[in-house]
């Protein structure tokens, strides 16, 4: 037996033990709280239509942000090893320079201000 069937077979059957043990043992006595919907802190039961603050997306889109110039930035030790390690730093100053003076202009036009 090689060793990706062995770690296969092992993924498997612990896979197999955990998902009975949780069938086994979990508990299942719904009450209102768990049937309820979960709706951000809104009344589920009211109408639909309400108008909905759009800082909630802009907070959204500034993690999604922030979170991508992470992962842009995660590969920069490996890029320095490179032939041209300046060119690579260059355009690092470059993205996190582009990204900070973003953070500036929201911050300056009220954007980071959740309440008014």
């Amino acid at each position: 037996m090689n060793m990706i069937t062995f770690m296969i077979a092992v993924s498997l059957t612990l896979s197999l033990i955990l998902t009975t043990l949780n069938l086994w043992l979990a508990q299942t006595s719904p009450d209102s709280e768990k049937l309820s919907p979960y709706e951000c802190g809104f009344d589920p039961l009211g109408s639909a239509r309400l108008p909905f603050s759009i800082r909630f997306f802009l907070v959204a889109i500034l993690c999604l942000l922030f979170d991508l110039e992470i992962a842009l930035l995660l590969p920069l030790p490996w890029a320095t090893q490179l032939q041209t390690p300046t060119t690579t730093l260059a355009w690092t100053t470059a993205l996190i320079m582009l990204l900070t003076l973003g953070l500036v202009h929201e911050w300056a036009q009220g954007g980071l201000e959740w309440a008014e």
